[in-house]
């Protein structure tokens, strides 16, 4: 990608993050996150949910909200660089979600 879309790229790696931690099963009854796992004995493997579309449209939206509100944090705290690189985040966010 180019250098001016280098912080395209950050915010699209951040959403397919945001997406793929939404797909993360819950925790079995009586399971911790912190459990150890033989290595290669296929304990650790578990299947990934399935989102629909309205679900990934959910938690984009849910990460443009985040956005908005730290860009009005950002202005807040007086650092409206910060703040319009947020609100120029978000705008990228909404085009995938429209």
């Amino acid at each position: 990608m180019k250098e001016g879309r280098s912080s395209e790229a950050k915010l699209i790696r951040a959403l397919v993050a945001a997406i793929d931690n939404a797909e993360a099963p819950p925790l079995r009854a009586g399971e911790r996150a912190t459990d150890q796992h033989r290595f290669h004995d296929g304990s650790a493997e578990v299947e990934r949910l399935s989102l629909t579309s309205a679900q990934v449209r959910a938690v984009l939206v849910a990460e443009m909200q985040e956005h908005e509100r730290a860009a009005a944090e950002m202005s807040r705290v007086g650092r409206p660089d910060r703040a319009d690189a947020l609100h120029a985040e978000t705008l990228l966010v909404r085009r995938y979600i429209e």
